[in-house]
């Protein structure tokens, strides 16, 4: 704040000697007449100059009368003795020649000082905004220094992370009191990694850790440190631990490491850039050059640990990695709870109903609901958030926004609604498949044409065969409802048969669960937080093409069976789905009240082929 106002004052004064220079050459430019040396010598003569002021090389001067409107002159000197006939003419002088020295260095000087002058105020903010700013600024860590009360976190305004809470508070604990943790000769872990799905926590927990010890925390993300200049990143390091170990206690938070530690030679083809590899390198120096008894603790936060590098996270360096996962439905309570603190809300509203509506929602996507609940609370005018709001919020999110604008042909909307009935229907009927919540032919997002909401009553952390099984046969429910309808197939249901096949794959390649290929996972790569398997990975499978060939044909073999039984169990109950789906037609949306009366009158299948 303070360098902003400082850069207002000097734009003001720039800005204002500028408007007076201008203001001088306009009025100067009207008011003075440039003319030649045998004109001011007539003028002389005729005594119509009333004074002058002679200069090194000019003489301006002052009419007795205007002259075409213009009362002063300027001139060139061309006779060096002009003087003694200024003189004779009787003419006041006003000025006499000057030594030049001082207008020379000026003449030099000034115009270098008014570049260096806007350099400072424009250019070197540009190139600070582009990170490569002045030279001597070059190997400086770009890192944030926050103090306790620039903070503003505690652990109280952390929630649904109770496992990793507990683990920090150790360090907590240390930085409070160093000589009574190293009572028995224990020591604090120089390093703990953060490892989690974006969006968790990770960087709001680093900081709670700061305030909650009231210490020094230095902040800089794991881009910044590379830079254009070759050696500039192992500077930048070595500045930042400087900076902490003259502030200590301290906690250093390098937030998504990753872009830093990344495992050397990884990726890189022979005779690459090796500037992150050395930035990596004095990373791993200054990790064990420290002293932990000085009151230095670095934390770092990823989302991808298993591209780092092996020598950043062996014991010593990073000694301890803590979890931060996504909550569970406690722990989306006590995140709701924490948010909804600000925001105004009906009596209606209960956070454990919303709890149950988002299994998988990390912190950020509950605070971004909450948010989104009151904007649609302010837009229709109302005094408070309420429970309705919260549920299209939790809409909005999962299957996207409304495209009202989006008119299907009546023919369309006939398939869609059969489509999604044949979704809801199947799921309703399988036994251990999560209650269907709400189903609408309401486009929404990019290619939704209707959708099936279901709402699980639990979170689940495994599955079994049959299980995954039912998943597939609710997916194919909507091709089942138009192949028993209409006997033909349409383009719907694209988006259900890519996940249906996923987890076709995922059954015969990872789980083992193919009677054929036996308890065999040839599934090797495993996916990353972001839920990305690694690419390279597919050029590197571990089996036959034969063995590709046979794993090909058992995915084929369990959708085709389950398709199977998926249109049986829609033939069972073809009038309940003509009914419901001309409802739905009818009314565009049938809620969780509706759709209770509907499973009262399914027909579940009699027996599930294994």
């Amino acid at each position: 704040m303070e360098k902003k106002t400082e850069f207002n004052v000097w734009y003001w004064a720039l800005a204002f000697l500028l408007v007076v220079l201008l203001q001088n050459l306009l009025i100067g430019a009207r008011d003075v007449a440039s003319i030649s040396y045998s004109q001011f010598e007539t003028y002389l003569d005729e005594g119509r100059v009333e004074s002058i002021s002679v200069g090194a090389e000019k003489i301006v001067g002052k009419f007795v009368d205007p002259v075409d409107g213009k009362s002063q002159f300027v001139t060139t000197i061309v006779n060096p003795d002009i003087l003694d006939r200024i003189d004779k003419a009787g003419v006041e002088i006003d000025g006499v020649p000057q030594n030049t020295l001082i207008s020379t260095i000026l003449s030099w000087v000034a115009p270098a000082f008014i570049f260096f002058a806007i350099w400072m105020l424009f250019f070197r903010k540009f190139a600070e905004k582009q990170g490569f700013g002045g030279f001597m600024q070059v190997g400086k860590s770009k890192a944030k220094v926050y103090m306790e009360k620039e903070t503003g976190v505690t652990f109280d305004d952390v929630a649904g992370v109770d496992e990793a809470k507990q683990e920090l508070q150790e360090v907590v604990e240390f930085l409070k009191n160093p000589e009574e943790y190293g009572r028995l000769g224990a020591h604090i872990p120089k390093g703990v990694l953060l490892v989690g799905p974006p969006g968790t926590g990770k960087t709001l927990l680093a900081r709670a850790v700061a305030g909650q010890a009231g210490v020094t925390f230095l902040s800089i993300s794991g881009s910044e440190f590379v830079e254009m200049f070759v050696g500039v990143g192992a500077a930048r390091v070595r500045d930042l631990f400087d900076q902490a170990r003259k502030n200590a206690p301290a906690i250093i938070f390098i937030d998504e490491l990753d872009a830093l530690g990344r495992a050397r030679n990884a990726g890189n083809i022979a005779g690459g850039n090796d500037e992150r590899e050395q930035t990596l390198n004095q990373l791993l120096t200054e990790l064990d050059g420290f002293d932990t008894s000085a009151g230095i603790v670095l934390l770092a936060a990823t989302n991808r640990p298993e591209i780092l590098d092996p020598a950043l996270l062996r014991a010593g360096r990073f000694d301890r990695q803590v979890l931060v996962d996504k909550p569970d439905k406690k722990g989306r309570v006590a995140i709701l709870n924490v948010h909804m603190k600000k925001v105004t809300l009906a009596a209606d509203v209960d956070a454990e109903k919303v709890a149950s509506l988002t299994p998988g929602f990390s912190g950020a996507d509950l605070a971004n609901l909450v948010n989104e609940a009151a904007l649609l609370a302010t837009r229709r005018k109302a005094t408070a958030v309420s429970m309705d709001d919260f549920n299209n919020a939790v809409e909005r999110i999962v299957a996207g926004l409304e495209k009202k604008n989006r008119v299907l042909n009546p023919r369309e909307r006939e398939i869609v609604a059969h489509h999604e009935m044949g979704h809801a229907l199947v799921a309703m009927a399988l036994p251990g498949v999560d209650p269907v919540h709400k189903v609408s032919i309401i486009p929404r997002g990019i290619g939704a044409l209707g959708y099936t909401i279901q709402r699980p009553t639990e979170d689940r952390f495994l599955m079994t065969k049959e299980e995954l099984e039912n998943k597939i046969s609710v997916l194919l429910g909507g091709r089942a409802a138009e192949k028993v309808i209409y006997g033909h197939l349409s383009t719907g249901a694209a988006d259900d048969l890519s996940k249906a096949t996923d987890i076709a794959r995922a059954m015969v390649a990872r789980y083992g669960m193919d009677a054929e290929l036996g308890h065999v996972s040839y599934d090797s790569d495993r996916p990353g937080f972001l839920g990305n398997a690694d690419q390279a990975a597919l050029l590197n499978r571990r089996y036959s093409e034969a063995t590709a060939e046979r794993m090909d044909t058992a995915v084929k073999t369990v959708i085709d069976r389950i398709f199977g039984n998926t249109v049986k169990i829609l033939d069972n109950n073809k009038e309940l789905l003509e009914t419901t789906a001309a409802k739905l037609l009818e009314r565009e949306t049938l809620e969780e009240a509706d759709l209770l009366e509907v499973s009262k009158q399914i027909q579940a299948p009699s027996s599930q082929a294994a």
